[in-house]
């Protein structure tokens, strides 16, 4: 198990719980498959690891149960769970029906700030794949999202989607290691934003299922390629 990664920032002003940035550093060390699917994972190896409690530890292993990330196994311990695809392609069907809708949103108002900075986000995202850089460039893809939904006023969207888009993100973080994923991601999302600074609603919806549609085509090529880490 690896969890050097694993950071609380003791006194840190984030407002979350010693509990909740257990659980935010564990689904992001599961996300980046830093701990991989099948990986047995301990309360007391963590908690010594964060100078933490197990209590914390504890809570935030049941949040990422809920999620469907780990699963408690009462006397035989708790496991990464393995990617499932039929999880992943259910979690993107939730995401297309609600993104579609806020690029549509976003279509008929659109805050001026929040497109200003969608152009550095871009920007971003370039340097990160000149630098082969996975994970940042994934964050920025978050970013991305995120800074459409808020920009169309529909924050709450994505805090539903981000609760179930870590299934996607695992296959997503093993999709941009093929050569040049990253520079054709990087063409949808200005096709996105494209079609909503021209307000083109039916444009958007066809880039946004475009986008997203895109992992299905390499699930299979995906998987084969990396059985040990698929149920």
């Amino acid at each position: 198990m690896n969890i050097q990664s694993l950071k609380i920032e003791k006194g840190a002003e984030t407002g979350d719980s010693t509990a909740a940035q257990v659980e935010r550093d564990l689904r992001e060390a599961i996300i980046r498959l830093e701990l991989k699917p099948g990986a047995r994972l301990s309360e007391q190896e963590i908690a010594d690891s964060l100078g933490v409690s197990r209590q914390p530890v504890r809570e935030a292993l049941i949040a990422l149960a809920k999620s469907k990330l780990v699963e408690v196994r009462p006397k035989r311990g708790t496991v990464v769970v393995k990617i499932s695809a039929r999880e992943m392609m259910e979690a993107r069907f939730v995401r297309e029906a609600i993104e579609t809708a806020v690029v549509r949103r976003a279509c008929e108002t659109f805050d001026p700030w929040v497109r200003a900075s969608i152009t550095g986000i871009l920007a971003r995202q370039q340097a990160a794949r000149e630098t082969q850089d996975y994970n940042r460039f994934r964050r920025e893809d978050e970013q991305f999202h995120m800074a459409i939904a808020n920009g169309a006023g529909c924050g709450m969207a994505w805090s539903v989607i981000a609760d179930i888009k870590a299934h996607i993100d695992r296959v997503c973080n093993l999709q941009l290691r093929k050569p040049d994923s990253m520079g054709r991601l990087i063409e949808e999302h200005e096709a996105i934003v494209h079609a909503i600074d021209a307000r083109s609603s039916d444009a958007a919806v066809e880039a946004m299922q475009s986008h997203l549609n895109g992992i299905l085509a390499d699930l299979l090529r995906i998987e084969a390629e990396n059985l040990t880490l698929f149920e």
